[in-house]
């Protein structure tokens, strides 16, 4: 019984080291929300569309060690405060179909 309630206890302590803040870019300039995750590492984040206007939300990471690994960091922007047009780091799937991984013949 001590080991299941030890081992709960180290899950629940455990589980806080993964969790991911949430900011909202509305109210955060730019370099806000770029130090922001550069200093948590990865965050989520809630901006407005600029095509829409509606309400839209994305991960973003500060470099390749925040992404999975059949992943890659790629700029996206986001909409704040101050700019539609923040750049930051995305992860997305790698596209095996760019050659960037292949030999080439001679």
């Amino acid at each position: 019984m001590k080991s299941i309630l030890l081992g709960m206890g180290l899950a629940l302590l455990a589980s806080d080291a993964y969790a991911i803040s949430r900011y909202n870019a509305a109210s955060m300039s730019c370099g806000e929300v770029r130090a922001t995750i550069a200093r948590d590492g990865a965050a989520i984040v809630r901006y407005r569309s600029a095509r829409t206007g509606g309400q839209l939300y994305g991960r973003y990471v500060r470099d390749v060690r925040f992404c999975a690994s059949s992943e890659q960091p790629e700029t996206t922007y986001i909409t704040t405060r101050d700019t539609s047009n923040c750049p930051v780091y995305e992860c997305r799937p790698f596209d095996l179909d760019d050659d960037f991984l292949l030999f080439r013949h001679r």
